[in-house]
């Protein structure tokens, strides 16, 4: 039998590439309509303060029923993909709204790619799930914070990041 120091030597040295995500999305919208699940590095900001830019990890699945609060990967414009909170659904219409934005983002049901069924945070190994209670905690917490949430992002971006600054994959 192999011991852990054998095992960890035959593995392959593992490479990081970055795609344009009009390249990229294409790909993994079509292994999740495939029924597969997937695991993003996120990127960008518009996720905090609850998710960091090269941090954090979302695992997205097949569409399945998108209901306000929920985050969802969308495609906003042909090729810009945003993974954003659901806020407002009225018909077809969608209102989108990442935790560090303050204005929202539109779309059409059809333009929603996939469900989020969780996020990998703080390089922790088990996943915090969006159906879970200290998720749907947070995003009511903070989606009544809407009308003042540009002072705390200040604080969070100001203050916060520079005290404790994050650990990037």
């Amino acid at each position: 039998m192999a011991s852990m120091n054998d095992r960890q030597a035959t593995r392959p040295k593992m490479h990081q590439i970055q795609f344009e995500n009009s390249k990229l999305f294409p790909i993994i919208i079509d292994e999740i309509n495939k029924g597969h699940t997937v695991t993003l590095n996120l990127r960008g900001i518009s996720m905090r303060p609850f998710l960091e830019d090269r941090r954090d990890q979302a695992l997205l699945t097949k569409l399945n029923n998108p209901q306000v609060l929920d985050p969802v990967l969308a495609e906003i414009g042909p090729g810009h993909y945003v993974l954003h909170r659901i806020i407002k659904m009225e018909g077809d219409d969608v209102t989108l709204l990442g935790d560090g934005n303050l204005r929202p983002e539109y779309c059409k049901k059809d333009d929603l790619r996939a469900s989020v069924v969780g996020f990998y945070r703080k390089g922790r190994k088990t996943l915090d799930r969006t159906d879970g209670w200290k998720w749907r905690t947070y995003s009511w917490i903070w989606m009544r914070l809407t009308p003042i949430r540009r002072w705390p992002l200040a604080f969070h971006r100001r203050i916060w990041l520079k005290i404790f600054k994050p650990k990037r994959i």
